[in-house]
This record gives C-alpha cells, sequence and structure tokens, in this order.
C-alpha cells in the first residue's frame, strides 16, 4: 500500500515537472506585439521583447531613434511615415533584405548588424547616412555604397567579403571595419583619404601594401593575417597604433619613420633577435608593446631588457612598466 501511494504521489509530482516545463516552453516560444506607448516619443526603444513584427509605427510623428535589438523581426517595414528617424537600429534579428527605406531620407545611423542579409541594397535615398553597421551577416560584396557621401563608418566585420572595392566616392570615410572576411590583398583605397582607421584584422593577407593615399591614418589594424615583412607604411606618417599580432614576423624593420607612433602591438610573430627590439629606438612617442608569445620573451631578464631598450614605455604586453 505504501508503495502505491508513493507511485502515486511521483506520478503527480512529474505531471506538475511536465507542465512547468510546458509553460516554460510556451513563454519561450511567445510572440509579442509591437506597442507604442508614447506617440509623441523621439526615442523608441524596445530591445528583447521578442517582437516579430514590425507594425503600429504610424502613430509615432516626432520619433528620431528607434532601437528594436535582440528580437525575432525578419522584415523591414511599415517604416515609410518615420521621415524624422535619424538612426534605425535593428541589431541582431532574422532579417534577409534590406528594404523599405526610401522615405528615411534624414537617417544618420543605420545598424543592421548580425542578421542574414547576403546584399548591400536598397540605400539609394539616404543621402545623409554617416554610420552604417552591418556586422556578422553573409555578405560577400561591397556594393551599392558610393553614392554615400556623407558616409564616415563602415563596419563590415565578420562577412564573407573577398575583395576590397566599390569604394569610390565614399571621401568622407573615417573608419573602415573589414575584419574576419576573406580578403587577400589590400587595394583600392585611395578613394578614402580621409581614412583614420582601418581595420583589416583576421583576413588572409600576406603583404603590407596599398595605403599609400592613407596619409591621415591613425590607427591600422593587421592581426591575425599572414603577413611575414613589415613594410609599405612609407606615407603613413601619422600612425600612432599599429596592431600587427599574430603574424609570422621576424624583423621590425620599416617602422623607424613613423615618429607618432604610440602603441605597438607584435605579440605572437616570430621575432627571436633583441637587435630587431633595438630598431624600435628610433620611435620617440612609443609607450605600449606587445611582444608575448614571441621566442625573444623567453628570455629570463625579458621586461627588465625591453625597458632598458626602450626607457619611455609605460606598458610591456598587459602590464605597466614601475
Amino acid at each position: 500500500m505504501a508503495s502505491g501511494d508513493s507511485d502515486g504521489s511521483g506520478g503527480e509530482e512529474r505531471q506538475q515537472g511536465e507542465g512547468e516545463e510546458e509553460e516554460a516552453g510556451e513563454e519561450a516560444n511567445q510572440i509579442n506585439e509591437l506597442v507604442i506607448e508614447d506617440p509623441d516619443a523621439l526615442d523608441v526603444d524596445q530591445n528583447h521583447g521578442r517582437i516579430a513584427l514590425m507594425e503600429n509605427l504610424e502613430v509615432l510623428t516626432r520619433v528620431e531613434t528607434l532601437c528594436l535589438r535582440w528580437n525575432m523581426i525578419s522584415k523591414i517595414q511599415n517604416v515609410s511615415t518615420l521621415t524624422s528617424l535619424t538612426e534605425l537600429d535593428i541589431y541582431d534579428n532574422q532579417i534577409t533584405e534590406m528594404e523599405n527605406l526610401e522615405t528615411l531620407t534624414n537617417l544618420e545611423s543605420l545598424d543592421i548588424s548580425f542578421n542574414r542579409l547576403r546584399k548591400i541594397q536598397g540605400l539609394e535615398n539616404l543621402a545623409k547616412l554617416r554610420k552604417l553597421y552591418l556586422v556578422s551577416n553573409k555578405i560577400s560584396k561591397i556594393e551599392n555604397v558610393s553614392h554615400l557621401r556623407e558616409l564616415q563608418l563602415l563596419e563590415l566585420g565578420d562577412n564573407r567579403i573577398r575583395t576590397i572595392e566599390n569604394l569610390e566616392g565614399l571621401e568622407n570615410l573615417k573608419e573602415l571595419y573589414i575584419g574576419k572576411n576573406k580578403i587577400a590583398k589590400i587595394d583600392k583605397l585611395a578613394c578614402c583619404p580621409k581614412l583614420s582607421l582601418l581595420s583589416l584584422q583576421s583576413n588572409r593577407i600576406v603583404k603590407m601594401e596599398g595605403l599609400d593615399g592613407l596619409e591621415q591614418l591613425d590607427q591600422l589594424y593587421l592581426s591575425h593575417n599572414g603577413i611575414e615583412e613589415v613594410n609599405g607604411l612609407d606615407k603613413n606618417t601619422e600612425l600612432t597604433t599599429l596592431d600587427l599580432a599574430g603574424n609570422r614576423i621576424k624583423e621590425m624593420g620599416g617602422l623607424e619613420h613613423l615618429g607618432e607612433l604610440e602603441d605597438l602591438w607584435c605579440n605572437d610573430n616570430e621575432v627571436s633577435d633583441w637587435n630587431e627590439v633595438k630598431k624600435l629606438e628610433a620611435n620617440a612617442k612609443l609607450s605600449t608593446v606587445y611582444f608575448e608569445r614571441n621566442p625573444l620573451e623567453r628570455s629570463a631578464d625579458y621586461r627588465r631588457k625591453m625597458k632598458l631598450m626602450l626607457p619611455n614605455l609605460t606598458q610591456i604586453d598587459a602590464t605597466l612598466c614601475r
């Protein structure tokens, strides 16, 4: 009898547990409606709302920023009346196409990162656009952006791009991020003379080239490529930050003329000769260097030797100098 009671009690507990799991599952699958509480709002922010449709937006008469991050939206729609919009952020949704943006002529910032885009398109009327974020999509070609004369920042990291191209007309571009793609050659950048930051990390680049026209370049990120020699920086005398980590570099020549250089990241390379470090004495403003995981780091007096050679350093690797 006791055994029977025990079985009955266990059955009730299992049923209760299953019921709770079902409720949790239903809650996880719940789709919410986009509800506008204040039609006069300048900023509308509905992140993490499990929203599937861009709807009920026509009541917004003054909105300037619309942020719908981390939702379940698959289509850009119902935004034609939002002519006062200057910022649209639909980061991390399920969008497959850039569309229905024609009337957003005042838009200055557009973020459709972490979606399912395959093509850059639909930007023909966005002449005021200054920032365009398309990180982590499935885009294979840079295209349809040359008319964006006011664009200052273009972020295309983590896509499927193989060639730097079609940037003509972007003479005001200051920051270009194309890291984590499949680019093998640095070229066709002379049309962007105002570039101050160029990120080409985690690509397939083996040679430092194509940088001659970028005389205003301040930050250059080339880590995790296949570069063996440091060169091609003759005209980039304004550089303050140079990231060459994770390459195959053995020698540190080609940097002597960079009088403004402050940060040099050269960790995870193949520098073994201390005479190569000595070449950096010419860079009087150099204050931070990373050389960890190079053969020369195995020296017992690695940090002391580095500081003696480059007395102006304030940081070696991740540690401040005493």
